[in-house]
């Protein structure tokens, strides 16, 4: 493709940024994306990984993403940008079989192949840099940003700092294992596998004799499903356990997925902290549940394998937790389990585990120590963050026009579409409508039919009709 212009250089080596990205997974892909035909905007964007890389042990063939291709990095906020995913696909001669394909949903593979081609033409990325440490430096009224060079083996090559008005954390999340299931990790001699690393060990666990999946979401689904498919019939030798009621069907309808849209955000970020608390805990199954087409597939591969007579050796349970968990001798694991509604106890031995376990926001803690007086936290001490995604801290940091914007580490205040890609090109732009003051991105002042909460949406005027000019039907000369 023909990159577009890059923004100007800076003139002076010191002199301050006007943004600094720290992290680019897909959000601050999307904000790098967003803020690069923006020429007065000087940004610069750092990753410790040596290229994009976007669950890679996931990446497994026909998985397909949650969200429309339209959740691309940038077309919900300009669909006219050189990054979207459209254009990906004619740079590569694609176009006409994408839209024979009908495809509305892409595989996973395919965004992460999108995502790589805007992070390998995008300039401002700067891979292979760990940031170190945040600091304000109130002399000068801005961010130290102090980050390591590495090398191709990941080994310290250089050391530099660079100044800014602006940082947005885009460090992403980390997979989550229960306390229960963490002596299960400490196993070396048996395959006890984080489903972000499936991929890699997938040829080690399907040697297992017998393999054990925990966790019903997403995830959990499609690894069972793809060793489910890859075991002989008969001989599947396969348990699949969740902590939730059931195998449930993601909320998909057309005014559930509402929940994923701006005017809900907003709602919910104006709920009182202890409201939004609760609500967490009860939006599970817009999130956490597994799309229709792979609860299908694993019932049609089930009931495939009951032809012949007999039934598959697969053992599905939902509602069970897992108490605690031990290796037996050297080969094996025990899972001590808990039935919630029979309240009833028993023993699992297995060969090999995947924790499907989900992923929770990495702390901030360590990478804003330096920032830490000037935090403001809630009751939890979770830090506080207003409607345009910034830090709430002392207003001599923020009086000076230093802010320090979040993208996916605002759960608690933004709610359930903190994570969904869908929302990342409309809290960029969000982000850099906020910190240029000159709204370059125009959004939208309605984004749902639903109204949450009793205060009404805002009345939008419909668009006037020109009035029709009449033709003459015959000549007037």
């Amino acid at each position: 493709m023909t990159t577009p212009a890059p923004n100007p250089p800076r003139q002076e080596p010191d002199a301050p940024r006007d943004l600094v990205g720290i992290g680019i997974g897909p959000f601050n892909l999307s904000l790098a994306a967003l803020a690069h035909p923006l020429p007065a905007l000087d940004t610069a964007f750092y990753e410790q990984r040596p290229a994009f890389d976007w669950h890679p042990g996931l990446l497994i063939d026909g998985a397909t993403i949650q969200v429309p291709f339209l959740a691309d990095l940038v077309t919900l906020a300009d669909p006219t940008s050189p990054w979207t995913f459209l254009n990906y696909l004619k740079t590569r001669h694609r176009l006409f079989p994408f839209y024979f394909a009908e495809r509305f949903h892409i595989q996973r593979a395919e965004y992460d192949a999108y995502c790589r081609w805007v992070s390998e033409n995008l300039p401002g990325l700067h891979f292979g840099h760990q940031v170190d440490a945040v600091r304000f430096n109130p002399e000068r009224d801005v961010f130290e940003v102090d980050f390591t060079q590495l090398d191709t083996g990941g080994e310290a090559e250089a050391l530099g700092r660079t100044y800014t008005r602006n940082i947005v954390l885009g460090i992403g999340t980390e997979p989550y294992v229960p306390d229960p299931l963490k002596p299960l990790v400490d196993a070396p001699a048996v395959p006890v596998i984080h489903a972000a690393d499936y991929l890699t060990h997938r040829a080690t666990l399907l040697a297992a004799d017998h393999i054990t999946v925990i966790g019903s979401g997403q995830s959990g689904a499609e690894i069972f499903l793809d060793l489910l498919r890859h075991r002989p019939a008969g001989r599947e030798r396969l348990h699949w356990l969740g902590r939730t009621e059931a195998f449930a069907p993601m909320e998909y309808s057309k005014l559930g997925l509402e929940h994923f849209t701006p005017d809900y955000t907003r709602y919910f970020h104006a709920l009182p902290e202890g409201v939004r608390d609760r609500l967490a805990t009860t939006q599970w199954q817009l999130h956490k549940g597994i799309d229709t087409d792979t609860i299908t597939a694993i019932h049609s591969e089930l009931y495939r394998r009951t032809l012949n007579g007999g039934w598959p050796d697969a053992t599905l349970t939902p509602g069970v937790r897992v108490r605690t968990a031990g290796r037996i001798a050297t080969t094996k694991i025990e899972l001590h389990l808990e039935h919630a509604q029979q309240n009833t106890r028993s023993r699992l031995t297995t060969d090999a585990v995947v924790l499907a376990t989900g992923y929770r926001e990495r702390p901030l803690d360590r990478i804003l120590a330096g920032l830490d007086p000037y935090l403001r936290r809630d009751s939890r001490e979770r830090p506080r963050v207003d409607d345009q995604y910034r830090l709430i801290m002392d207003p001599s940091v923020t009086g000076t026009g230093c802010h320090v914007y979040v993208q996916n580490a605002e759960r608690h205040t933004h709610g359930i579409g903190t994570p969904d890609l869908g929302l990342a090109a409309w809290r960029s732009a969000t982000i850099l409508n906020a910190l240029t003051g000159q709204n370059p991105y125009p959004l939208p002042t309605r984004t749902a039919f639903t109204t949450f909460g009793l205060e009404p949406h805002p009345q939008i005027p419909a668009p006037r009709r020109p009035q029709p000019t009449l033709t003459p039907l015959v000549d007037q000369r």
